[in-house]
């Protein structure tokens, strides 16, 4: 009887420890059923939330995203190394626009990227529509100055803009050290960009046209694009230089097969097989582009090592690499010639200088209308609008002829 006793009070009392335990397993699995049950619960709130935009707590997260395929431009990405996976975070279109693009006149506020691939990523797809983009906008001109200080001739530039704000832009590439600006009520204050050393003959000459050309590509109103240098001039007003550009399709970028030593001689054969010698041409390094071949320009990752890599003195990159990218990719969209006139009469690596004794009436109309050329099917006898290399000595010569010649006020 007493061992019987005992096992029952044995079975009972291990009966009891195992519903104990039983209770605490079922509390337990019941509290953390509970705990996972608010925490999806929370999640899809906030994601609800977030996903309608809600202005109370969670505004609606704006990330940039690069354009469709669809895009008009989307064959820039495709044919020219760019990826959907970008190397640099994505920037907001919205609130960085303001802050990093210049505003629509040329007094906006420019802005401090120094690094060229993230410069170059974000003037790709700034603008991925033009049409879209600038339908609203008064078509302007950028005005791209490779200078290695000031511009002496700004003077006579200035009263070549005058009058004509809201159809213009100007960007200013200069030795970084040369940190001084010109007056406020200049059309030139604030006009630098961020700029890095240029050395002649060298691929840092490309750089620096590659970083103007993006920086004016940021404003979506830019629809053409002429590179200039301190020594340049304009040779017709404003007005007939704008609605020349404009009105045409087309872009001047000098492009020619050069069969002497200054042209076929400077082909390196490691370029092979991108760029054969039938590829290979030459022309001046002061052009005038549209938008369509600015955005090529910019984005090739192709073509552009090969040329800063295989293409050394007496090969000169700014002399040969956007006349070759164009008439790889482009020819149609080209003229093939500058509208920049440069003396090379007299030979040697650099063109004619021309001083305060040199400058006439005369030499100013022989080259305004001196030559004649095709422009939208149709012979014109003002090929060139702007000309080179004029001394600074040359501008109150200048400017004491510029009402009579230029129509300037």
């Amino acid at each position: 009887m007493i061992k019987r006793f005992e096992m029952t009070g044995f079975v009972r009392e291990l009966y009891s420890r195992i519903r104990r335990k039983f209770h605490i397993t079922i509390t337990s699995l019941f509290l953390l059923s509970m705990t996972s049950f608010v925490v999806v619960l929370g999640t899809f709130t906030l994601k609800l939330l977030v996903s309608k935009g809600s202005s109370s707590c969670f505004p609606k997260l704006n990330r940039f995203a690069p354009p469709p395929m669809s895009s008009p431009y989307s064959y820039i990405f495709s044919n020219f190394g760019f990826r959907s996976s970008l190397p640099h975070p994505p920037f907001n279109s919205s609130l960085e626009s303001k802050t990093l693009i210049g505003a629509p006149d040329h007094n906006g506020t420019l802005h401090s990227v120094t690094d060229d691939r993230e410069l170059m990523r974000r003037a790709v797809v700034v603008c991925p529509n033009v049409t879209e983009s600038s339908e609203n906008l008064t078509p302007k001109v950028a005005f791209m100055f490779l200078s290695r200080g000031s511009l002496p001739l700004a003077p006579l530039w200035e009263k070549f803009f005058m009058g004509n704000e809201g159809l213009y832009s100007i960007y200013i590439h200069k030795s970084p050290e040369f940190v001084d600006e010109p007056s406020v009520t200049s059309m030139f204050y604030k006009r630098k960009i961020p700029s890095k050393p240029v050395q002649w003959r060298s691929a840092t000459m490309v750089d620096a046209e590659r970083r103007l050309l993006a920086n004016a590509l940021l404003d979506c109103a830019n629809e053409r694009f002429v590179l200039l240098s301190e020594a340049c001039i304009p040779l017709v007003n404003f007005t007939t230089v704008y609605n020349y550009l404009i009105h045409t399709n087309q872009s001047f970028i000098g492009s020619f097969d050069d069969p002497r030593p200054t042209g076929h001689g400077r082909y390196n054969k490691r370029m092979l097989p991108k760029v054969s010698l039938a590829d290979w041409r030459r022309g001046s390094q002061w052009f005038e582009v549209n938008r369509k071949l600015t955005l090529n320009i910019i984005s090739d990752e192709i073509y552009y090592p090969l040329f800063r890599n295989y293409c050394n003195p007496p090969c000169y990159v700014d002399e040969h690499y956007v006349p070759t990218l164009v008439n790889k990719i482009s020819p149609e969209l080209n003229t093939n010639r500058s509208i920049t006139w440069v003396d090379w009469s007299k030979g040697g690596p650099h063109p004619t200088q021309y001083v305060r004794k040199d400058v006439s009436m005369e030499l100013l109309n022989r080259i305004r209308q001196g030559f004649d050329c095709s422009y939208n099917g149709q012979t014109r006898s003002i090929c060139f609008h702007f000309a080179r290399k004029f001394h600074p000595n040359t501008l109150e010569t200048l400017l004491r002829m510029a009402p009579a010649l230029l129509g300037f006020n």
